[in-house]
């Protein structure tokens, strides 16, 4: 079955009113809600209960990068907030990655797990510096580990993924923006474009929460799609 529930806006505050005040003007049936590091920090998980209260399911945005140890550990801790969706950074390596895993079906959860793969920030040429390689060998790479510790998809800018392209895999993209306002983000893609690209879910932030009206905002976004 198709989700009806494409778009994921980013909670990209560093208040806690201000990020309750704008599910009050959400539509919970219409989208869900990402909580990344700057909420988390501040207010831990008394943020996520608040906003699953008023409907909404969760994206918990916290990259977790470490030894493999301590990444169960986190997961652990995660997945016991019941979220939908919880994320880690594939270059951890497959061990790390094994990890979250074994932490997902020792809980039993039903949350979600994705792999971040290159930062949608992050150039070819930024790539080689890092890595050493292309833009596309990393994805390659990051795509072996993703599928041979089974979770359940990724993290990537739409442009990407072509080349991660799994049919058992979900695609879940940062960087969509309208115009040409691309932000911090090497590539972006408007929201209809990502979806035919092959995207899943739309992570959208400023676009819908700086608008006076978001909700109107995410209902023309989710018409256009």
């Amino acid at each position: 079955m198709v989700d009806p529930k494409k778009i994921i806006i980013a909670l990209d505050y560093d208040d806690i009113d201000n990020a309750l005040a704008l599910a009050d003007n959400l539509n919970p049936d219409l989208c869900r809600l990402k909580i990344g590091k700057e909420l988390f920090t501040k207010y831990g998980s008394e943020i996520v209960v608040q906003i699953q209260r008023k409907g909404f399911e969760i994206f918990l945005d916290l990259k977790f990068h470490d030894i493999p140890t301590t990444v169960y550990k986190a997961c652990i801790s995660a997945f016991s907030l019941d979220v939908w969706m919880l994320n880690i950074h594939l270059t951890g390596g497959l061990n790390m990655t094994e990890a979250a895993m074994k932490a997902k079906l020792d809980c039993e959860s039903p949350s979600k797990l994705i792999g971040v793969t290159v930062l949608t920030s992050l150039s070819d040429k930024d790539c080689q510096n890092i890595y050493g390689c292309s833009r596309d060998n990393m994805l390659l790479r990051l795509k072996d580990i993703a599928i041979e510790a089974d979770i359940d998809g990724f993290v990537c800018s739409p442009y990407d993924i072509n080349v991660l392209k799994d049919p058992t895999k979900i695609y879940v993209t940062p960087g969509i923006r309208f115009g040409d306002d691309k932000q911090d983000h090497h590539k972006a893609a408007i929201p209809k474009e990502a979806i035919d690209l092959g995207s899943h879910y739309l992570v959208i932030g400023r676009s819908i929460t700086r608008n006076s009206n978001p909700n109107g905002k995410l209902e023309e976004i989710i018409d256009s799609l």
